[in-house]
């Protein structure tokens, strides 16, 4: 039987996961000498490419000292915790990596914890030793901390420590005298430490850990073998979620090698594989002997913080960009998401509108942007904490926050913070730059990145991820200022958006098309104003001294999907098509609005 490692690399976001992998492909000689790699190699998702970071896990297989070893790698963001879940379950061990100069941060803390309760085998890796801020000595005690706090079996604690540069491609177990010139120390650790998967004999069974899809043949399960030998010739039976059993057969199986599949007919006990041909196949289910359906207990994944409800678009520009516009398409879609992303939960709400759960802000910003790609048009509600009732007390999310900001920035980021119901926990001197943790409910998280961001001028670090529940904090200070809202439709004129710069900041630049009860830009003061950004200068013979002056207009401020999401408040939409991402408000035409406004103001006078 062949020698089998599966490991799984994990790390907070950014750093350097993707990156190690690169080396090991590079090193390994997986691609020939006359192909081109490009960087990040697993990150093939455009959506991921474009941002820098990871936001599906993915597999390969290397082949050293006689031995397959498949690597699994992971998401950083704590927004794409369910993946990490998932997958642990077809690892044996973690590369836990952790930067030399900022150490064990949020995610560290989240994706060691679940590795440490499915019994793993940890090696430790010091990342980025060259580093010109880099504190080897002082991050490994904190991580030994941290394993301490997360209460690892004395086989865990003795772990392997490997300092490496995954950017320059070495890794060392002697940070004074080891050679730095290859990666291969970290396969030797790999093989040396890492346990092989238990080889259980029996009747085959196999859990789905991930979904992939191909137009050809639909849905791909990946999953890893944990009992028997999985072949293509014997009867089999899928257990779903449910219990509910179906006879099924598997019309291809294959396993990783490299950074491709090659197909087989059969998969021994612990190794990885992809099978095509199961009908109807979900995370979770167990594809098992006909004569023995037994089912591997369900994966445990945490509960969603977050809610946005999904309307239909019904704005005056409805239909023009997209082709999915009917509540049907994006229920269809919605549905299929929650299908692959066990993370996420969707609810049918009042009329055309779906209540999608999820992680965090980014976790649903990424399904929005990628469903606006593929041709879809909808409109967004204010995101919303999930309060839980427990013991008859109304109890919300807390997540710990942690900000690396510059020393003469700190007290801006404690103010902010504070200001948002945020408690201080730890203070840390890390040369000139300070390491700030705070416990904050959720509701403090939303629209905190672009306030610290603005007050740090960009140099913070913002990393959060949820810790508990707790009994509600109390208000929380929402946006300060009112919005500009456009009077009518058509082009916005420059000459209209030069007379109306001292009221605000724009959202547009000229020759935008608007529409009446569409969001142009942020007020000065804290009360909505309604322009008119159609009204043109009037051509007329006269010329007089002064009066032709040239227009300067500053650029607008264009908010990214995220940050669009953070600025609205309750009565506002952000309306997203494959071309345009914009604000509106909810009734569009201000007689609506103010007899909604009359209404409201009855109801408290009648409290």
């Amino acid at each position: 039987m062949q020698n089998i490692r599966n490991i799984a690399i994990i790390a907070h976001v950014d750093h350097g996961k993707t990156t190690l992998v690169d080396e090991i492909i590079r090193q390994a000689k997986l691609f020939r000498d006359n192909q081109e790699m490009h960087t990040c190699f697993l990150d093939s998702n455009e959506l991921e490419r474009e941002r820098g970071i990871t936001i599906l896990a993915k597999n390969i297989s290397v082949n050293y000292r006689d031995t397959k070893i498949n690597i699994i790698d992971t998401p950083g963001h704590s927004d794409f915790g369910g993946q990490v879940e998932r997958v642990l379950n077809m690892a044996d061990g973690v590369l836990l990596l952790v930067d030399s100069a900022e150490g064990p941060l949020p995610q560290t803390r989240f994706v060691l914890d679940k590795a440490l309760k499915l019994k793993l085998r940890p090696i430790v890796i010091i990342n980025k030793i060259d580093r010109p801020d880099a504190r080897p000595q002082e991050v490994l005690n904190a991580v030994y901390d941290l394993f301490i706090d997360l209460d690892a079996t004395e086989e865990q604690l003795d772990f392997p420590v490997l300092y490496a540069s995954g950017r320059d491609g070495w890794a060392t177990t002697d940070l004074e005298k080891g050679s730095r010139d290859s990666i291969l120390p970290l396969m030797d650790a790999i093989i040396d430490h890492i346990p092989p998967p238990p080889f259980n004999e029996g009747p085959a069974q196999i859990q789905i850990t991930t979904l992939d899809y191909n137009d050809y043949v639909g849905r791909i399960g990946i999953g890893r073998v944990h009992r028997g030998t999985l072949s293509l010739d014997q009867p089999l039976c899928q257990v779903k979620r449910d219990g509910q059993t179906f006879q099924t057969q598997i019309k291809q199986l294959f396993v990783f090698e490299g950074i491709s599949r090659k197909e087989v007919r059969e998969v021994p006990c612990g190794d990885l594989c992809a099978l095509v041909g199961v009908e109807h196949i979900d995370i979770g289910d167990t594809i098992a002997d006909a004569n023995a359906p037994e089912a591997l207990p369900p994966i445990a994944i945490d509960e969603p913080t977050l809610s946005m409800m999904f309307r239909v678009n019904d704005s005056p520009f409805f239909g023009q960009e997209g082709k999915f516009i009917s509540s049907r398409h994006i229920r269809e879609r919605l549905l299929k998401e929650a299908e692959r992303d066990v993370a996420l939960r969707v609810e049918e709400g009042d009329g055309d509108s779906f209540k999608v759960s999820g992680r965090g802000v980014l976790h649903l910003a990424i399904l929005i942007e990628t469903m606006r790609r593929e041709g879809y048009e909808l409109t967004i509600t204010k995101p919303h904490v999930i309060i839980r009732e427990i013991d008859g007390v109304k109890n919300e999310p807390i997540e710990e926050l942690t900000v690396d900001v510059s020393d003469n920035a700190a007290g801006k980021v404690i103010e902010i913070v504070g200001l948002r119901r945020g408690e201080m926990m730890k203070m840390e001197q890390h040369g000139s730059r300070q390491l700030l943790e705070f416990m904050i409910p959720t509701r403090g998280i939303i629209g905190l990145r672009s306030k610290v961001m603005t007050a740090t001028a960009g140099e913070a670090i913002i990393s959060h991820r949820f810790d508990h529940y707790e009994p509600m904090k109390g208000e929380v200070p929402s946006r300060t200022n009112g919005v500009m809202v456009s009077m009518g439709r058509g082009k916005a004129e420059a000459y209209a958006i030069d007379a109306l710069q001292l009221r605000g900041t724009f959202f547009i630049d000229p020759g935008v098309e608007t529409y009446e009860g569409m969001i142009v830009g942020s007020h000065c003061t804290d009360d909505d104003l309604e322009v008119n950004l159609q009204k043109a200068k009037k051509l007329s013979n006269m010329r007089a001294a002064g009066s032709d002056r040239n227009l300067k207009i500053a650029p607008a401020a264009k908010l990214s999907l995220e940050e669009a999401l953070e600025y609205i408040e309750d009565d506002e939409y952000v309306e997203v098509t494959p071309l345009n991402i914009r604000l509106r408000k909810k009734y569009l035409t201000s007689l609506e609005r103010r007899r909604i406004r009359g209404k409201m103001l009855k109801a408290e006078n009648a409290e």
